[in-house]
């Protein structure tokens, strides 16, 4: 059987299909050759992609013999499910594995913003030694709320407690008793107008769908704090943002962390990144060495397992 993978995968995840006896071609760059992807998509049995391939109802279509497609991480919002699952095709994902990755980036964004080490560093070989400027604050007894209350946020929350933060939670799907509530003593807010109001730092961890787009906007910029600091590792597109630029801008906030943005990878003339208090990474929240070998290691295993005629505990549809 023959695998294509058309986005980044670590080699654990291919040399364990290779090992299992399946032909396996990887192009990291396919997704962004539209027209030759879809050209190679018949040919396959299984399909490993990551956020930039479109997985749209031309790609299904394309992928007549396909059994099965896997996603190297957790957000779904560029594959169609309902097209997937008209066509039996099972969709999965690789559930957790990326989480404390995503949840040490958080603590870092925090970490940072509280003690700017790094433009201390460049201050400091330009010849100055300005120890006021440079003096930081503390998280302890800070408050962190959480938009979304799923597994990161757990992990995320039992970082926080560890360094004395209060830690909030909005989240119309968790119930008082759910594990992340019970485990990690989040207090629960009913309304997300009442968490932005008492948060220091704002870290979103919902997935991008109809009723999250632009959930964070010139609406509620206002309520936050002055000091206060939005930390988007999820998606692009929950936080509108034009509308964090001006805020941050009129100082309604002191400033953002933004690992996913609406158009990847950011315009050179993008006026966030005119703005320096507003921080950009490169969708790298889940990516470290550890996350990436997880994350191939399980899309690997459970491809095999749909493969063979498993069912998988990752699937998405």
């Amino acid at each position: 059987m023959k695998i294509l993978v058309t986005e980044l995968m670590w080699e654990d995840g291919i040399d364990e299909l290779k090992r299992k006896g399946y032909t396996v071609d990887y192009d990291m760059e396919l997704s962004r050759k539209r027209e030759e992807l879809l050209s190679l998509l018949p040919e396959y049995d299984a399909l490993i992609v990551r956020n930039e391939t479109k997985v749209d109802t031309e790609f299904l279509e394309a992928a007549k013999k396909t059994q099965v497609i896997g996603r190297l991480g957790v957000g779904l919002d560029n594959i169609d499910l309902q097209g997937a699952r008209e066509r039996n095709i099972p969709v999965i994902s690789a559930r957790n594995a990326n989480a404390t990755s995503v949840a040490e980036y958080v603590m870092a964004a925090m970490l940072d913003a509280s003690r700017p080490l790094s433009d201390a560093d460049e201050d400091v070989r330009q010849g100055n030694w300005d120890r006021k400027f440079f003096t930081g604050y503390e998280l302890n007894k800070r408050t962190l709320g959480l938009v979304g209350m799923g597994e990161i946020s757990h992990r995320v929350a039992k970082r926080a407690k560890a360094f004395g933060m209060n830690v909030v939670g909005f989240d119309p799907f968790v119930a008082p008793f759910d594990h992340v509530v019970q485990e990690t003593g989040i207090r629960q807010f009913e309304k997300l107008e009442d968490l932005l109001k008492a948060s220091d730092f704002i870290s979103v961890h919902v997935p991008l769908t109809k009723s999250t787009k632009h959930l964070i906007n010139r609406d509620n910029f206002p309520l936050m704090k002055p000091h206060a600091y939005v930390i988007n590792s999820a998606r692009g597109g929950i936080i509108h943002e034009p509308d964090l630029v001006e805020a941050v801008k009129s100082k309604q906030l002191a400033g953002a962390y933004l690992d996913v943005l609406e158009k990847e990878p950011v315009e050179k003339d993008s006026p966030l990144a005119q703005v320096k208090s507003i921080r950009l990474s490169p969708h790298i929240a889940g990516l470290t060495i550890e996350a990436q070998s997880r994350t191939a290691m399980l899309i690997a295993e459970e491809v095999d397992s749909v493969l063979n005629g498993s069912q998988s505990l990752c699937r998405v549809n």
